[in-house]
């Protein structure tokens, strides 16, 4: 089943609909309420998302769902501009370039934005190491490169020369999307890039 498609621009009065549409969805389905308000929360978290999303281009949120799979979706169809367009918008949504992502909120926007960039240059520095911690490829035969929480939160096992480890573990023990979601994964597919949010109920 897929739920209505919410269209999303920077000046859009939507964004409460969003949660209102995951209850929709988790009573269609007969959720109890406790994953309704789970289902509810993981919603409200993708909002939070947005104002720093949008400033790239349109979004679109939906859930789908196959019996007790569901997956939030939050895609964004980038505007059409150039390179040097995009490191500028970039570089002050960071509020600097060397700038580090705040939150586990914070860096699956980052997370979108490097895949919206020069991948190979910002992951190699430092603020960006979150996201080839939790890089993974989507697809085996294609280079589509994706984020995704799961691979990040496993690569804590083998990072134990990280600098600030403690606080990046505290940042994923205190965030609801990480301690709610099975996964995110953040990918870019047909020009747009998605954000899927997954949970078994």
């Amino acid at each position: 089943m897929k739920s209505d498609i919410y269209e999303l621009d920077k000046l859009s009065n939507d964004y409460c609909a969003i949660p209102a549409e995951a209850e929709k969805v988790a009573v269609y389905n007969g959720l109890d309420r406790k994953s309704t308000m789970r289902l509810r929360l993981l919603a409200e978290e993708m909002i939070c998302m947005l104002p720093q999303l949008l400033i790239y281009g349109k979004g679109e949120f939906w859930i789908e769902n196959e019996g007790s799979d569901y997956e939030l979706h939050l895609s964004v169809t980038p505007f059409d501009m150039n390179a040097s367009d995009r490191d500028k918008i970039l570089s002050v949504s960071k509020s600097g370039k060397n700038a580090a992502a705040v939150g586990i909120i914070g860096k699956i926007v980052n997370a979108v934005e490097i895949l919206m960039s020069d991948r190979a240059k910002l992951a190699k520095e430092d603020p960006y190491r979150f996201f080839m911690m939790g890089a993974t490829n989507i697809n085996p035969i294609s280079d589509n490169m994706a984020w995704s929480l799961m691979s990040y939160k496993n690569a804590f096992d083998s990072e134990e020369e990280m600098q600030n480890k403690a606080e990046a573990w505290d940042e994923l023990e205190k965030s609801i999307i990480a301690n709610l979601a099975d996964d995110v994964i953040v990918g870019v597919l047909g020009g747009k890039v998605d954000i899927v949010v997954k949970k078994k109920f």
